[in-house]
């Protein structure tokens, strides 16, 4: 059964929890994410749900594409899809090996909560294939009414997940988002310009991206590499 009203984010601890419990139903995650709110499973407790008091953003203005990474970019021969491998790439996500961590946050729960909610129009994906055909790389989040949240990326091709990303800023900036919400920031993400900003700041700003109506995905998805 989805969860109907979650406390206010604004008025939580300081670790961030808003509220404990309920499931992953799509419209309880549907819910939570327009609210800047969202879930992080831990083991041994009911289902959390976050809104950290210095939320990890990317702001598209600050982003910083390094020179090598740029020369990558352009002499790179992977494509890039979008909502053409949703599935693939959180299974993939899911099974990546992360430096200090001994397991994912992406449980079986989670990892089939999401795969309905991009069923339902709600979760998105970017791919990275190599010149076989292969898939190397990739990332997903969801679409918070107008305002991206990233989730995880993965790859198996050095540099496709940053590629892959670098292609979902591009298609963002030109569906006229200004930034992606990333959670938590990491040495990777700081790297591009990724940015702590205060709760109140990010939740004002979700606000103002969401009240302007703006669609960031087409209805039908499809493997057209264009933007």
């Amino acid at each position: 059964m989805p969860i109907l009203q979650f406390p206010d984010p604004r008025e939580t601890g300081p670790e961030g929890v808003v509220a404990a419990g309920g499931d992953l139903h799509p419209d309880s995650l549907r819910l939570a994410y327009r609210q800047g709110i969202f879930p992080w499973p831990h083991p041994g407790l009911p289902l959390l749900w976050f809104c950290p008091p210095r939320r990890a953003i990317l702001d598209f203005s600050r982003l910083h594409v390094g020179r090598r990474l740029a020369r990558i970019q352009r002499t790179s021969r992977l494509t890039f899809t979008r909502d053409a491998a949703f599935e693939q790439v959180i299974a993939a996500c899911r099974g990546a090996k992360r430096p200090g961590q001994a397991g994912t946050w992406i449980t079986p729960a989670m990892e089939r909560a999401y795969c309905r909610l991009h069923r339902d129009g709600d979760a998105h994906s970017v791919e990275a294939w190599d010149e076989n055909g292969q898939l190397v790389g990739g990332v997903y989040g969801v679409d918070a009414g107008g305002a991206f949240g990233g989730e995880s990326m993965f790859h198996t091709q050095p540099n496709a997940s940053k590629l892959a990303l670098l292609f979902l800023v591009d298609h963002l900036a030109a569906r006229g988002a200004d930034f992606m919400d990333i959670q938590m920031l990491t040495p990777h993400m700081e790297a591009l310009g990724a940015v702590e900003i205060p709760r109140d700041e990010f939740l004002a700003r979700l606000r103002k991206i969401r009240a302007s109506g703006r669609s960031l995905f087409d209805a039908l998805p499809g493997r057209n590499a264009g933007l």
